[in-house]
């Protein structure tokens, strides 16, 4: 049975219960109200921290998060010396948060931090991963509810992992799992499905999710294709991160066995019927099919010693700080 976390009210450590990481990029008019409602909705959480990160903003969003941590300690901020993408903002929050439970939300206010004690709640129940399902969407349904029905449903296929939304941010995370996560790309949305080959248990919860009121949506067309493609990365890790040469050396061996085997009857014919088989698309075939199975194979080889190098060795950030404040 899972050990239920619970906040450590005047326990003296130093280690907050929560953390909640929040990524922005030019919200200077949704920040008071964020920040208000926010404090109301983790108030009874006595040892906390709230982390933004300031995603290469270029309006005043930094000067009104310095006010905010200036009467309340509770408040870091972290700033980007550029724009390095929503990835990148919620890892650098990971690297940083020391609470026991991370909440992730987004800071537009699309997200409602009064479900915040809801996943909370999960976390208790003992499952490690809890993600926030946008039930009652308010999006254009063309141009973000489709698109993301498709992602969700390729998604779930894929990975395995049965989730309704694997796009939203609102998510809680126990710190032990998301900090043995290395982010790349646009992966944030599937962190569920590559924390599942931990073996961690993962639940859904609805939660809610309002219009958003003042800014404009980060989200565009491309940004959905460029989630698609890091969903196939998200694929290869769980079922071939550890083993790339049978993703390439099974296709790249019956390749080249059928390469050789159409070679073998080219020779056969020409040598015991006198055939002629230079003007054969049969050879043309079988030189394709054998070459091609070398390069898989030299790929899977590849592909082992990269991955190799990337468990052992690998230990660089995805970002550039300029300043972190707290």
């Amino acid at each position: 049975m899972k050990e239920i976390i619970s906040d450590p009210q005047n326990s003296g450590t130093v280690k907050p219960f929560l953390s909640v990481v929040i990524p922005l990029l030019n919200e200077e008019k949704n920040l008071p109200d964020l920040y208000e409602r926010l404090n109301k909705a983790i108030s009874s959480y006595n040892s906390k921290e709230v982390i933004f990160v300031d995603d290469g903003s270029t309006d005043n969003t930094f000067n009104i998060l310095k006010q905010f941590h200036e009467k309340d300690p509770a408040v870091k901020i972290i700033r980007f010396r550029r724009n390095f993408g929503q990835t990148a903002a919620l890892s650098a929050g990971f690297d940083h948060a020391r609470g026991d439970i991370i909440v992730t939300m987004d800071g537009d206010l699309q997200n409602d931090p009064e479900d915040i004690p809801k996943l909370l709640e999960k976390i208790n129940a003992g499952y490690d991963v809890v993600s926030g399902w946008r039930a009652n969407r308010s999006d254009p349904s063309i141009s973000k509810k489709i698109p993301s029905r498709i992602s969700n449903w390729l998604a779930s296929r894929l990975t395995g992992i049965k989730l309704h939304d694997s796009g939203c941010t609102l998510k809680a995370y126990r710190s032990e799992i998301i900090k043995n996560i290395r982010l790349y790309g646009e992966m944030h949305r599937y962190i569920p499905a590559v924390a599942s080959w931990m073996g961690v248990s993962i639940t859904e919860i609805p939660v809610k999710h309002h219009p958003r009121t003042h800014g404009k949506s980060k989200y565009s067309t491309s940004r959905l294709f460029r989630g698609l493609l890091d969903l196939m990365t998200v694929k290869f890790l769980l079922s071939y991160s550890t083993k790339p040469m049978q993703l390439f050396g099974i296709p790249g061996a019956i390749s080249g066995f059928l390469g050789v085997l159409a070679g073998v009857y080219l020779i056969f014919i020409k040598l015991y019927f006198n055939v002629g088989i230079g003007d054969r698309p049969l050879l043309m075939l079988s030189v394709l099919l054998t070459i091609l199975g070398i390069q898989f194979i030299s790929m899977g080889l590849l592909g082992e010693i990269i991955i190799r190098t990337y468990y052992e060795v690998l230990n660089k950030p995805i970002y550039s700080i300029k300043e972190i404040v707290e």
